[in-house]
């Protein structure tokens, strides 16, 4: 209902500041709606931003800020390769942050707040949640490159929060990007942006990888395979798949947990059955009224030669009545579905699936990771701190010993570990026992202690 002091019902500005701060009160007004339209306002609804914004902000600089005294990283005097020579996640990230200025000054001159915080909202979850998770092994690993690509992204970030959330950003500025020049995000200059980095074919790219990735993990899901169980291969039908640089496609395989991704082939036809329909849409921009007997045209088709016509040649021809007419990829939606012993999610015409069979090796591998996860839990419990090393003794039979004898080093590395030893597990010496492995093992965990 409307506010009324009649009704009880107003909630005091100074009341919502105290309790969520007033950054999030100014966020919520200048970015979360429309100023000349009617807003839900409520404790709730204030929580939702801070969540979904300012809090996913505030733990990536957390983020930079751990991991860059980790790795004792000086951003002016480290040795930092220049944006072309990075990877493709790095200027991904580093055009975004640029296309991102780009879009912010353009909602403000037209005093598009809402616009504005949009944008920004959406360069914050894309930052945390696509390329601070995919790169968290190079932030581990003190990579210069990655450290640089983040500190970057945060300042430009940083800079264009300022005016909506100034205390915020006050702070994050003073612990990360405070110099002598200037002490305060509110008297640095406003960023300019480097066209020159922005590119759209890698947006296009890292957005099809994204759609995989989201594909991918619904095979899985659909078939209940578990996330840590890596899997022989996947193949991938879509647009764009064969014009992805390596270091992409490494960014799916390792996401949804396979050894390899491939083309699916639709020549293959032991392992898939092809079908297509017509993209009505894109056959009206360019038929007309001949759309309807174009696309019968399609559907009447060899679904497997056409779509092989249109991934290798670009185009093909159909026969429309007594005309034979050629149509291109966006004409056709085109869905690939493998048979018996695979997982398959589809979704506008694109398609992953995973290679359901599993051998000894991939089974060994994810007891091993498992293990992992277990252990990174206990150390969580224990209090021990990100850099802490540890020494783990375990005990297991059967398939879980086997795994962990084989992939001993690749758990010591995983977890920390200085010493990773089997041995008879007992709670003897008053050390909590962790179960492992869904408790077909036992490890004793202990921080090591620190060479004189």
């Amino acid at each position: 209902r409307k506010m009324s002091k009649h009704l009880g019902n107003v909630l005091e500005p100074i009341g919502l500041m105290d309790r969520h701060g007033a950054d999030a009160v100014r966020w919520f007004m200048l970015a979360a709606g429309s100023a000349w339209q009617s807003r839900r306002v409520s404790d709730d609804t204030i929580n939702e931003v801070v969540r979904k914004t300012l809090l996913t902000y505030w733990n990536t600089a957390s983020f930079l800020s751990l991991y860059g005294r980790i790795a004792e990283f000086d951003y002016e005097n480290a040795d930092i390769p220049p944006v072309e020579l990075r990877s493709s996640l790095d200027r991904w990230a580093i055009s975004r942050a640029n296309e991102l200025i780009v879009e912010v000054e353009a909602a403000l001159d037209q005093f598009d707040t809402q616009r504005a915080g949009r944008v920004i909202s959406r360069f914050v979850d894309d930052l945390s949640n696509w390329y601070v998770r995919r790169s968290r092994r190079r932030f581990w690993d003190g990579d210069p490159a990655a450290l640089a690509t983040l500190h970057e992204s945060l300042q430009i970030v940083t800079l264009l929060m300022a005016p909506f959330t100034p205390f915020i950003t006050e702070r994050v500025w003073t612990d990360l990007f405070a110099s002598e020049e200037t002490e305060s995000v509110h008297l640095a200059a406003w960023p300019k942006a480097d066209t020159s980095t922005i590119n759209s074919d890698l947006h296009t790219h890292v957005d099809l990888v994204r759609r995989l990735v989201e594909l991918g993990r619904a095979a899985r899901a659909s078939s209940k395979m578990k996330t840590r169980q890596p899997l022989r291969r996947a193949l991938v039908a879509a647009d764009g798949w064969n014009e992805l640089p390596a270091d992409l496609v490494d960014e799916i395989t390792e996401e949804i947990n396979v050894m390899t991704a491939v083309a699916l082939d639709v020549s293959d036809s032991d392992l898939v059955e092809v079908s297509v329909k017509a993209n009505f849409r894109e056959l009206g921009k360019r038929f007309g009224k001949r759309t309807p007997d174009i696309a019968a045209a399609i559907v009447e088709a060899d679904a497997e030669p056409l779509v092989k016509a249109l991934r290798e040649n670009g185009s093909a021809t159909v026969i429309a009545g007594c005309d034979a007419v050629i149509i291109e990829p966006g004409d056709v939606v085109s869905t690939e579905t493998p048979r018996q012993g695979w997982a398959v999610a589809t979704d506008a015409g694109e398609t992953v699936a995973l290679d359901l069979t599993l051998d000894d090796e991939l089974r060994a591998i994810g007891l091993a990771r498992d293990v992992i996860r277990e252990i990174q839990e206990a150390r969580k419990n224990l209090g021990f701190e990100v850099t802490d090393r540890i020494e783990v003794q375990w005990q297991a039979d059967g398939d879980l010993a086997t795994a962990l004898r084989k992939h001993a080093s690749e758990v010591s590395n995983e977890v920390l570990a200085t010493s990773f030893q089997e041995a008879d597990v007992t709670a003897d010496g008053g050390e909590p026992v962790h179960q492992i492995g869904a408790g077909a093992g036992r490890a004793l965990i202990t921080r090591s202690e620190p060479q004189s």
